[in-house]
This record gives C-alpha cells, sequence and structure tokens, in this order.
C-alpha cells in the first residue's frame, strides 16, 4: 500500500487533482443554483483523508506557527477553486457553476492560444515585449519576455506577472498589431534563438536578451512590412 504523504505539497496535489474534480462532479447537482463550497468540500476531503493523519501539524514555510494537514487541504481547495476559476465566487464561500453567460470570449480564445489550438493562432493579434523597469538597459540588449495575445497586451502582462516574487511593475516596452499571431511569433523566437539570444534560465519562458528595435526588425522581416509599435 502507498504510503501517505503529509506535506504541504501533497496538500495542494490532494486539493488540485483529486478534491476539486469530486466536488466539481458534485456541484453539477446544483445546477446553477449557489452552494456553500466547503459544505460539498468537507465530506470529500474526510473521505481522502485517513483519520490518522488529519491532526498532522504541519509548520508555515516563511512565518512562525503551522496548521494541521486536514486545514491544509481545505485551504488549498478554496484557494484553488477561486485562482482556478473552477466556479462563478459569489463572495464568503458562496459559488455556482458557471454558465454560457459568465464565460468571456476573449478569455476562451486567449485559453485555446495558450493551449497551443492551431486555429486560435490564425488569429490576428499582438505580439508584445515587457520586461522589469530594474532590468532595463538603454542602447544594449537586456532580457525582454516576448508573447502574443488576442486581447488586451496590459492585462495580459499584469496576469502573466501576478502572484510573481517581483518587487516591481513589468512595463510594457513594445506592442505590435500582427496577423496569424501563432506562427509569427514562434518565428521571432526561433530567430532570436538562432542568435543565441535565448535566456534559458529565467524564471519562465520566452525571455530573450535583445532590443525593442531588433523585436520590431524581425517582425518586419517576418511579415515584410514595417510594423507600427505603440510605445508605452
Amino acid at each position: 500500500m502507498e504510503k501517505f504523504e503529509t506535506t504541504r505539497s501533497a496538500a495542494y496535489k490532494l486539493a488540485r487533482y483529486t478534491i476539486l474534480p469530486a466536488v466539481r462532479a458534485k456541484a453539477e447537482e446544483y445546477g446553477d443554483q449557489p452552494f456553500l463550497l466547503r459544505e460539498l468540500a468537507l465530506p470529500i476531503i474526510e473521505a481522502h483523508v485517513p483519520m490518522e493523519y488529519r491532526d498532522v501539524y504541519l509548520p508555515f514555510a516563511k512565518a512562525e506557527g503551522g496548521e494541521k494537514f486536514i486545514q491544509t487541504v481545505k485551504w488549498y481547495t478554496s484557494f484553488l477553486a477561486k485562482e482556478l476559476h473552477e466556479f462563478e465566487n459569489l463572495g464568503k464561500g458562496m459559488f455556482r457553476n458557471k454558465t454560457e453567460a459568465d464565460i468571456d470570449d476573449e478569455a476562451v480564445a486567449e485559453s485555446a492560444l495558450e493551449e497551443g489550438d492551431e486555429e486560435a493562432g490564425e488569429f490576428d493579434g499582438w505580439i508584445y515585449a515587457f520586461s522589469f523597469p530594474a532590468i532595463v538597459k538603454d542602447g544594449q540588449p537586456f532580457p525582454l519576455k516576448v508573447g502574443k495575445t488576442v486581447n488586451d497586451v496590459e492585462a495580459r502582462v499584469q496576469e502573466q506577472a501576478k502572484g510573481s516574487a517581483m518587487f516591481e511593475y513589468p512595463t510594457v516596452l513594445g506592442k505590435w498589431k500582427v496577423a496569424r499571431i501563432g506562427p509569427t511569433e514562434l518565428a521571432i523566437h526561433n530567430v532570436l534563438k538562432a542568435r543565441s539570444k535565448w535566456v534559458e534560465n529565467a524564471p519562465g519562458k520566452e525571455w530573450f536578451n535583445t532590443t525593442v528595435a531588433e523585436v520590431a526588425q524581425i517582425i518586419q522581416f517576418i511579415t515584410g512590412k514595417a510594423p507600427e509599435p505603440v510605445q508605452q
């Protein structure tokens, strides 16, 4: 029999990959009616956490004190339900299943783009470049994140930086309207990689030691026309 782990990592995995799917299945019975998340989650959590492990004490990683293992599972279940937007959050622990009216068409397109959907990659959209003020350099290459979106660039950048261990806000340094953003972004990345500009050890993907001017030049080379950047 596999040993039952009582670590924060185990609590997170249990909440995300076991508890939440079971809660989601149970929530279907409510249709579009509100429900209290903890009332649905608690019986499921207790069914998956053996009695002898519920009170195992877990110290906080970056603060004094700690909490019981079962409390950590409860906390992660609530946290992930909100962060992963599993349901429509009504506040004070109340949720309801999402309906068609709750689904944003732009969010659907962005999600399809992130998942590598080929059709989504054919959309018109934005190529953008952002960085953090502390690492921006004048007249020489510095780490730039080069990405794509079908929606508002500033909102997309803020979303990407959300929850990151950063002490300053990101700055959008350039954005370019292009057709077929999927193939265009891939071509830009490949050119930069061929020039040995890829930052392999960056805390995230799509970071390159480059300049806004170089990115603009590559876009012009790929598309055959001068891009019209909208710089901040």
